[in-house]
């Protein structure tokens, strides 16, 4: 049986503006962190956006960094970091910070972004993009390799190096071709929103047109891209589906036709259940997908759209029982 890899995701989106809430989603987040890493879970995957009114999380750094303070073992991923809308020296200088604070368990995925909105807020144009993040992440190259190097006209040098040697891993998010072949110019992994052989081998193809062997390549696994665990799904669904269906509409609405492998167009709780793409199991009923290698990655959201705190950490004990049973 192939090893099923466990997950735990957290965005922070929750509708309403109740401070306490959101304070309490965010103490929740840390605990179940430290949980996660007790309970052999893989990694904690954190994402980025900006301006959203559900108070989707714009800032992942200090939360890995939290993170990792209450963590020992467990990999930590920002996916995806946004590097355009962040000033590439002062990034080069969090990320190394970062590095050391967790030992060189976080990694970054870094995404080109596709909400215009985000663009705006920050006054980064939009059509130069591209280019734009190419030459920002060569900038955080130069700055962790130590060496004074040449920025906007003046030579700088930035400090300290990171832990991780030569740098932080690093991958490149995007479902084009151009992300694929961007990625292997600048020798990055590569990590699609998709399942897409195509997308792997003009990666793999354009690593090698460089000179370079690929690197790793991480697509969506199979199964569900969001799963939660319950003794009793009906009632799963029919007290917290509410929830779930918010996070759905949220993403809908920004990625419009962007394809993804977590996109759910359900206006329903019972179209949601359907679909798939949000799944509730049973413990049992879980373990056993993952014994028949229906299931690969296991990705849990204990805090999907506000979810109240106590179906949260149900889920998540429950998963954390499945993963315990198929490891022993």
């Amino acid at each position: 049986m192939a090893r099923t890899h466990f997950v735990v995701r957290y965005d922070f989106r929750m509708t309403g503006t109740d401070r306490s809430q959101r304070q309490e989603l965010y103490a929740r987040a840390l605990e179940q962190a430290a949980y996660a890493d007790q309970r052999g879970h893989d990694a904690l995957v954190l994402s980025e956006h900006h301006g959203a009114e559900d108070g989707y999380l714009p800032s992942p750094v200090p939360v890995a960094a939290a993170m990792a303070a209450v963590t020992s073992r467990i990999r930590i991923s920002i996916a995806a970091l946004l590097v355009n809308l962040h000033e590439p020296l002062r990034l080069a200088e969090d990320l190394a910070v970062l590095d050391h604070l967790s030992g060189g368990r976080v990694s970054h995925t870094i995404g080109l972004g596709y909400r215009r909105e985000e663009y705006a807020l920050f006054g980064r144009p939009w059509s130069t993009r591209g280019a734009d993040l190419e030459a920002r992440i060569r900038v955080l190259l130069d700055a962790w390799s130590g060496e004074e190097f040449s920025h906007e006209g003046r030579r700088v040098r930035v400090s300290p190096t990171p832990f991780t040697q030569p740098h932080p891993i690093l991958f490149l998010g995007g479902g084009s071709l151009a992300a694929a072949h961007r990625a292997a110019r600048l020798g990055l992994h590569f990590q699609p929103q998709r399942h897409d052989r195509d997308l792997r081998a003009a990666y793999q193809d354009e690593c090698r047109a460089q000179g370079r062997e690929p690197g790793l390549v991480v697509m969506p696994g199979r199964g569900p891209a969001t799963i939660f665990c319950a003794e009793d799904p009906d009632e799963f669904w029919a007290r917290h589906g509410e929830h779930l269906l918010a996070d759905a509409a949220a993403y809908r609405a920004w990625q419009g036709a962007v394809p993804s492998a977590v996109a759910d167009g359900s206006t329903t709780v019972d179209e949601m259940r359907a679909a798939g793409v949000y799944a509730v199991f049973t413990p049992d009923d879980l373990e056993a997908r993952c014994r028949s290698g229906e299931i690969a990655v296991v990705t849990s959201h204990p805090g999907c759209g506000g979810l109240p705190a106590e179906p949260s950490w149900e889920s998540l004990r429950l998963v954390s029982d499945v993963l315990e049973r198929l490891r022993s």
